[in-house]
């Protein structure tokens, strides 16, 4: 039996945290570490030298959930020192509430407490749900039973170092399962300015939906997609055109 740690960036009260918890229980222990409030698009923030106020509740009355004031990343860094039973076999998080796609995983606390995770050398999965209007736990429930199928690939086969997976599920029907890359994310933000006070607002992201071999085709199209990120962002696609810039200091 395995040690599962359950995370998100919805909070702990989020019915798509209790969905996952829930179907972690097949595998054996679960622990819980969110946050006490949505720190949905927080991306990779991890607070130093500042005061964070912690709490402890549970979850269905038998899974422990260590409540953190502050980041989805906070959760996983507070709980690698000693907070919770560490390490567990593979830490999941979500179920996001809305999709993580192309762009979207470097805002997404979801996709960043996964990659916190793999820092602190557990493997991790993110899990999201296409479906941002979703306020009811059953409604996450299929969006679980697939995490449950990546999870224990994951627990048979591990991942690489500083590797995790971004899982993306479909809302209605599910035809099936893509193996994707990162799409490209069109943004739409825009500025409400009242006096000194302003609010970002806009309409939801959209993308190049014909991109074949994308995140946001396959889950245009009713596939669940599984996209592997790496913690290596270097371009190293670019790293011989930069040598020929002749740059010199």
């Amino acid at each position: 039996m395995s040690r599962i740690l359950v995370t998100n960036d919805d909070g702990v009260d989020a019915p798509g945290i209790l969905a996952l918890a829930r179907a972690m229980r097949q595998f054996g222990e679960v622990e819980v570490a969110a946050p006490a409030f949505n720190q949905s698009g927080s991306g990779h923030k991890k607070t130093l030298n500042v005061d964070i106020s912690i709490s402890e509740k549970m979850l269905d009355d038998d899974i422990p959930a260590l409540v953190v004031n502050s980041s989805p990343a906070d959760c996983i860094a507070i709980a690698s020192k000693g907070l919770r039973n560490w390490p567990p076999r593979v830490v999941v998080s979500g179920i996001n509430r809305g999709e993580n796609l192309s762009q979207d995983v470097t805002y997404s606390g979801t996709v960043t407490a996964a990659l916190e995770s793999t820092i602190n050398g557990v493997p991790a999965i993110a899990v999201s749900l296409g479906n941002g209007a979703a306020t009811d736990v059953s409604e996450y429930e299929e969006a679980a039973r697939i995490a449950a199928i990546i999870v224990q690939q994951v627990i048979d086969r591990g991942l690489p170092p500083l590797t995790i997976l971004n899982v993306n599920v479909p809302p209605g029907e599910i035809k099936g399962l893509r193996l994707t890359r990162q799409g490209l994310r069109i943004y739409h933000d825009e500025i409400e300015q009242d006096g000194d006070v302003v609010r970002m607002v806009g309409s939801p992201p959209t993308g190049n939906l014909e991109e074949l071999g994308s995140d946001l085709r396959a889950l245009a199209n009713g596939y669940v997609s599984i996209t592997p990120i790496h913690l290596d962002m270097t371009a190293h696609h670019f790293m011989a055109d930069l040598a020929n810039w002749n740059i010199e200091i």
